[in-house]
């Protein structure tokens, strides 16, 4: 199993590149079963969860070609013959993300069979609203020995108003409604660059989609969509990670190839706490402002602080002069990695969905336990100024969600290598 070594002290100089968006990659992937024509995706992230969703799409019947030489970030993927319309256990157990073949499929085929999704332990990320969003389109779904099974002759259009808002909901529903019968409207939807993202690959295959990036989305059903080429945001999760990297280490780095647009919130925080940054285009420098201060979060939905940064954030606070309080609003059970970070000489208390850190402790190397993508990527951050040599294990939790980061880190400083067996053979 693969550890990473890390010793801190270095501060980060250069720049980084960000890689496309491992969570507008899975949908889009999962778009291409509503046409027998080829989609092409470009920026395509190399990362765990894409080559567990080409085995899946492949598992059945889909020819899925991950590219490799100067097109290693592009697939081609053609779904003319859907054989085996199943989403089998074995090889999407470790994916959330398995849900969202669910809407297309049922589109598509009239029949779905889909495992109950895995991933990280987090907190309850509940299919019950694709299940109540898809029953008002007219399928009937059933559930049994952990898997869901939809059937319809043809979905149609609906009014559905969701009870809370979801990505991977709005994104399976919308992606169902391009084939549906009549009009769907959709309200209390995500606004979520992904989401976003998605709609504009489906609106290039002949979707006729009007306020992606809205509350109120709305979609007029066609009989059938076409192939087409499209490119893959920029990963504002990851251009985030490598944002706090910067101001943790007292760095002067630039995160190059994002969108600054999508980081407005984590911008406008890391400001507070004393960082400098300059934005550019498509890219951001962030550059050490002197003592960090505390300053809180409350993790919301887009555009709110985004939850996907809340143990990042958490890392860069045990280095603020002051007290921080963080509230994670979306997920139930996202501090797993407090004990981890206290462990390293922080001090943070846990009190139901808040987290008081009080700052600035000086942070010591530690062996340390990945338990979730997000949760890896503090401690990456923490070991990056720790005192020492840190050892984290279990990070094939980074692998799902970060391409190649410790050679990132490495081409600006971080003293970073990895230990054990190696994904992708890097």
């Amino acid at each position: 199993m693969d550890k990473f070594v890390v010793r801190g002290g270095n501060p980060l100089l250069g720049t980084i590149k960000v890689s496309g968006a491992k969570n507008s990659a899975l949908p889009c992937m999962a778009a291409a079963i509503l046409t027998e024509d080829e989609v092409i995706l470009e920026n395509i992230p190399q990362v765990r969860d894409i080559e567990t969703e080409r085995k899946l799409l492949a598992s059945m019947g889909a020819e899925v070609e991950l590219g490799y030489g100067r097109a290693q970030h592009r697939t081609h993927i053609r779904c003319a013959v859907l054989s085996d319309p199943v989403a089998k256990y074995e090889i999407v157990k470790t994916m959330r993300a398995s849900s969202l073949v669910l809407g297309p499929l049922i589109a598509r085929t009239g029949v779905a069979r889909v495992a109950m999704p895995g991933g990280c332990a987090i907190g309850g990320r509940p299919i019950d609203l694709h299940i109540k969003g898809l029953e008002a389109m007219g399928a009937t779904i059933t559930q049994e020995h952990g898997y869901l099974e939809a059937r319809t002759d043809r979905l149609k259009g609906a009014h559905i108003v969701f009870d809370k808002i979801t990505v991977t909901g709005t994104e399976d529903l919308l992606m169902a409604a391009t084939l549906a019968e009549g009009e769907s409207l959709f309200e209390n939807c995500a606004c979520e660059p992904e989401v976003t993202d998605l709609a504009a690959l489906l609106v290039a295959m002949g979707a006729k989609i009007e306020g992606a990036g809205t509350s109120t989305i709305r979609v007029h059903g066609v009989t059938k969509l076409h192939g087409a080429r499209h490119r893959i945001n920029p990963d504002r999760i990851e251009a985030g990670t490598f944002l706090v990297a910067g101001a943790i280490t007292g760095g002067d780095l630039n995160v190059d190839c994002c969108e600054p647009a999508h980081l407005s919130a984590l911008i406008n925080k890391l400001e507070q706490c004393g960082v400098r940054i300059d934005v550019g285009t498509d890219h951001i420098r962030v550059r050490s402002g002197g003592d960090l201060k505390a300053a809180d979060i409350s993790t919301e939905e887009y555009p709110g602080f985004p939850t996907d940064m809340q143990a990042q954030y958490m890392a860069l606070a045990t280095q603020a002069e002051g007290t921080t309080v963080v509230t994670e609003n979306i997920f139930e059970n996202r501090f797993m990695h407090v004990q981890e970070l206290n462990r390293m000489g922080a001090n943070i208390t846990v009190q139901g969905r808040t987290a008081t850190v009080r700052g600035k402790t000086p942070l010591q190397s530690a062996a340390v336990m990945c338990s979730d993508l997000r949760a890896s990527a503090s401690l990456v951050l923490a070991a990056l100024v720790a005192d020492g040599e840190t050892i984290l294990d279990r990070v094939y939790h980074m692998d799902r969600g970060y391409e190649r980061l410790e050679e990132k880190l490495r081409g600006v400083g971080a003293q970073i290598r990895r230990m054990g067996d190696v994904f992708g053979k890097r």
